[in-house]
């Protein structure tokens, strides 16, 4: 466990971060689990896939038990849902887990009936022969740019892509056209990691049969007409420069040379028609180049709205915001209430708040996160909020925020709300009863189950996991506790992390 730093005037504060211990969702899984407790039905829940398993692998490990109509990965539950076109086909699958072991990439995994009967299709493409050519990728815990250039080396690979559309409305999300049945596509890519652990792809048909492109830029591209240039922004003449053009130290290449390229996964599903289809490796600017941050989708500012007008400040969306990103200011709108502005330490830390935070539940309101047209968050018109708080705070000094240094920033592991928050750096005095009166007095939910770690007899603190009623708890006692200060006669801290 890697050692916190410690917190001035001995005053402990209670923190949250991703998880890292890997314990399962659930502090007391039912390991006993029976195949008949639930109704039969066409569709098998598979868990304990391994994290490099793609759709492809599941069609091939199970298509010998019958003709499967579809599948839907959950990557970061290593689970799948499979839908087969015959109940016998399930009955198969079920029946066989049960009593051998079946493998999938190499990996035994577990069947059992599905609760649903059909798995929902987002799209109109219910039936898998209606040859739709357009995907659509959502690709989770996006810690590195997804630009054009990034999926067209990906996807080119399985077929020749057409047309690229990027778009950051729920999260981080894309269409990718081909110009034939993109089946294979989604087979071979869904589930798959773009970088090692990260820009995970979940993949379905898209509505669209084909995508209009305006222009060719970082966040669209047509490859069949390539004069399709990027047009520039604004009419007239550039506005005049009060310092006139920046000085050479911050030139684009001022910040240092591209990062190192990245190797796509090594894996033989990546199948070319030509060796010279796709580039093995990816490139991609810091975030500082100009070439990425002068789109105008780039912006360090998240909008945050659905916001609870008596229970949400300032603090609480910092304690909630952090775990994605640094922190430097956040301001309620006085003229659309329960809005905010958060400024983070850069585009890629409020594309990460979306894909995370953007449409979960707090206090019985929804969020809506999104990328603000503002670039900046101005400390202008600040009035008192309900609690009594600034309509206005600044963090860019405060030591809670995570990813100050490089050191600092790969000790997090970025992931989404949860039901289980894992506490760390806990001083051995602290008692259960006495974390459960903590959330009482601050009126957030109580955890259902409470698990400490084994520590080393010589370890001045213990670290363990809490368990919610469901994950709406417990972003709600994140929210609420991260970071909240205990007095105690102790020097040490109380940390939380989410699971």
């Amino acid at each position: 466990m890697s050692k916190r730093p410690s917190y001035p005037c001995g005053i402990p504060h209670l923190t949250f971060q991703p998880n890292l211990t890997g314990v399962p969702p659930s502090l007391l899984q039912d390991n006993g689990e029976d195949a008949h407790r639930i109704a039969p039905s066409p569709v098998v829940h598979v868990r304990g896939l391994c994290e490099s398993v793609v759709e492809g692998d599941l069609v091939e490990a199970l298509e010998k038990f019958g003709n499967i109509c579809y599948v839907m990965m959950m990557p970061f539950k290593r689970q799948a849902l499979v839908e087969f076109e015959a109940m016998e086909s399930a009955d198969q699958c079920v029946t066989c887990g049960v009593n051998e072991a079946v493998y999938i990439a190499g990996q035994q995994a577990f069947f059992n009936y599905s609760t649903s009967k059909r798995i929902t299709r987002p799209t109109n493409a219910d039936d898998p022969s209606s040859g739709n050519k357009v995907l659509l990728l959502s690709i989770q815990n996006p810690l590195y740019p997804i630009t054009t250039d990034v999926l067209y080396t990906v996807c080119n690979p399985i077929g020749n892509v057409l047309r690229i559309v990027i778009f950051k409305r729920n999260g981080i999300q894309a269409m990718v056209e081909y110009p034939f049945w993109s089946q294979k596509a989604k087979s071979a890519l869904n589930g798959a990691d773009i970088y090692a652990g990260c820009c995970t792809l979940k993949i379905e048909y898209a509505r669209p049969t084909r995508l209009n492109v305006l222009r060719n830029d970082n966040d669209s591209w047509d490859y069949t007409k390539p004069f399709l240039v990027r047009r520039e922004r604004g009419k007239g003449r550039q506005r005049q420069a009060i310092l006139g053009e920046h000085p050479s130290s911050y030139s684009d290449n001022g910040y240092g040379s591209h990062c190192p390229l990245l190797p796509l996964p090594s894996n033989n599903r990546y199948k070319r028609s030509s060796p010279h289809d796709a580039q093995e490796v990816v490139a991609y600017p810091l975030p500082q180049t100009s070439s990425y941050m002068g789109h105008a989708s780039s912006s360090s500012v998240a909008m945050v709205s659905g916001l609870h007008p008596a229970k949400m400040n300032c603090t609480r969306i910092f304690n909630l915001f952090c775990l994605y990103g640094n922190i430097e200011k956040v301001k309620f709108m006085k003229s659309v209430p329960g809005t905010a502005l958060v400024e983070m330490g850069d585009e890629y830390a409020v594309d990460r708040a979306i894909t995370h935070l953007n449409s979960i539940k707090v206090f019985s309101k929804r969020l809506n996160v999104c990328v603000s047209k503002q670039h900046a968050v101005i400390p202008s018109q600040v009035f008192e909020l309900e609690d009594g708080s600034s309509s206005y705070k600044d963090f860019a000094m405060t030591r809670n925020n995570r990813f100050s240094s490089v050191g600092q920033a790969s000790k997090n592991i970025i992931q989404p709300p949860a039901a289980v928050l894992h506490f760390y750096n806990v001083p051995p005095c602290i008692t259960e009863d006495e974390l459960q009166r903590l959330c009482t007095e601050h009126d957030v939910p109580g955890f259902i189950k409470f698990k400490v770690f084994d520590a080393k007899p010589s370890s001045k603190t213990i670290s363990g996991l809490f368990e919610f009623d469901n994950k709406t708890h417990a972003v709600e006692v994140l929210t609420v506790l991260n970071h909240h200060q205990i007095r105690i006669p102790s020097k040490y801290g109380v940390l939380l992390q989410r699971e």
